[in-house]
């Protein structure tokens, strides 16, 4: 009997933000109970699938009664009410944020990350933190000392990471979005995996400040929702603009089938190939041959993350911390950075000189491009290796051979699912725009989904 998909906790999608908004502002829900309910969803998913790794009860219902009384004072604020989840490698005043790390177990940060006050101060309720690879240096968010976060769709699979446990809070219905970080595709890859979206914005468009450093030159603070529209929503708190205009429709498409060396595998290719049939009704696609345009550039990423994230470790705590708090895989990495030079780090950087230049030429023809996210479905928990079509790796070079790139050159990047036959785990559309385009991919990001979900009721009904 085919098997059907579905978060394993018993808990049904949570209510969109701006149908949230709307209910509140007619008072046909209240934030203390939309809260409570969060509340109890995320105690559920931590105990299920190891989604949170703090849930502060007591915060979160003192913000929501203020909400309520700002409701019936008719003085509501934008995100007022509104349930949302925040990974823990962003600072939140008075919560544990513990980095994924047994270092910083019982760290209590006095300030809110800037991602973390504008929500606040629009309205936002912190329901908890999501929980994180250790430091964000993984993409799988496993944990020998917290536990694996397991993906809620099929709990013998990862949810994908960094940021896991957000995705996974999103695809069960605890909130319907939350924060992120993404460094090498730490939002979009979990987003992928999990079947919600996962949004990082331009390099330096979200302030990065009270955000755990993994590479500063990669970090960007993202945001993950069940769907695009919710994603906007929050994006709108941070002043990127959504037009207004159907400019959209005279988007000229770039089709990437995949990034060498790493191919998709049938599942992905099919599931691409379909969305791309759907796409050619509206807009014009062209092919883009991703032979040479994005060479070296896996290997380049690898050596930035190594060089800036060993630099950051060495700066913040010494060697007997290190070893005493810090797990063997991170230690390892730390290890081998001890061997890396500046010619590495200067060559990583030209390559990626290279690369935007490159992209920039590819996008001077089309308005954005899309490819799979990922090149495979969701692995199992206990996979070290993956084999696509005669090429093999490791988990973590396949999952993020496709999105790396785009945080090598800054060019925003979001990934929506793609809808497959019933039974099947989701595959994933990453669509990239030119840098400082944030608003117009949202946009076109947004009616995109809605085409590929239009075209999936049809073939299911």
């Amino acid at each position: 009997m085919e098997k059907d998909y579905g978060p394993s906790s018993a808990s049904a999608p949570a209510m969109g933000l701006r149908e949230t908004l709307t209910n509140l502002g007619r008072g046909r829900t209240t934030a203390h109970a939309l809260t409570e309910l969060a509340l109890a969803r995320a105690e559920a998913s931590k105990k299920d699938f190891n989604a949170f790794s703090v849930i502060d009860w007591d915060r979160a219902l003192k913000a929501a009664a203020e909400s309520d009384r700002r409701y019936t004072a008719d003085r509501p604020r934008p995100l007022e009410g509104l349930p949302v989840a925040v990974k823990d490698l962003i600072d939140t005043r008075g919560i544990e944020t513990r980095y994924g790390s047994l270092a910083y177990m019982g760290h209590v940060p006095d300030a809110d990350a800037d991602v973390v006050r504008a929500l606040v101060d629009m309205g936002a309720i912190i329901v908890g933190k999501t929980t994180t690879h250790e430091f964000a240096w993984g993409v799988t968010t496993s944990s020998a000392a917290f536990g694996d976060t397991l993906n809620p769709l099929d709990k013998r699979l990862i949810p994908g990471g960094s940021s896991g446990g957000a995705a996974a809070a999103i695809a069960a219905g605890v909130v319907a979005a939350g924060l992120g970080t993404d460094t090498g595709g730490s939002v979009r890859i979990p987003a992928a995996l999990c079947g919600v979206a996962g949004f990082k914005p331009t390099l330096g468009a979200l302030s990065t400040r009270g955000i755990f450093p993994l590479a500063p030159s990669l970090d960007h603070p993202g945001i993950l929702g069940q769907g695009v529209d919710d994603i906007m929503v929050l994006a709108e708190a941070f002043d990127i603009a959504i037009p207004e205009s159907d400019a959209w429709l005279s988007a000229r498409l770039g089709v990437m089938e995949g990034i060498p060396p790493v191919p998709a595998d049938t599942a992905v290719s099919t599931a691409f190939a379909n969305a791309i049939e759907t796409l050619r009704k509206i807009f014009a696609c062209e092919s883009v041959d991703a032979a040479d345009l994005f060479e070296g550039v896996y290997d380049a990423f690898a050596s930035i993350v190594l060089t800036e994230g060993s630099i950051e470790h060495f700066r913040r705590n010494d060697e007997a911390r290190i070893a005493g708090h810090y797990s063997q895989e991170t230690r390892q990495r730390l290890d081998l950075a001890k061997d890396m030079v500046i010619r590495d780090y200067a060559g990583a950087q030209q390559t990626r000189h290279r690369l935007i230049c490159r992209l920039e030429a590819t996008m001077a023809t089309v308005d954005y491009l899309v490819l799979p996210t990922c090149p495979c479905l969701a692995p199992a928990l206990d996979a070290n290796a993956i084999a696509i079509d005669g090429w093999s790796g490791t988990v973590r070079q396949a999952l993020m051979s496709y999105t790396a790139p785009f945080n090598i050159a800054g060019f925003p990047a979001i990934s929506i699912p793609l809808f497959s036959t019933r039974g099947m785990l989701p595959a994933a559309m990453q669509i990239v725009a030119r840098p400082g385009d944030d608003g117009a991919l949202l946009r076109i990001a947004l009616e995109i989904e809605r085409m590929l979900q239009s075209d999936a009721s049809q073939q299911k009904g």
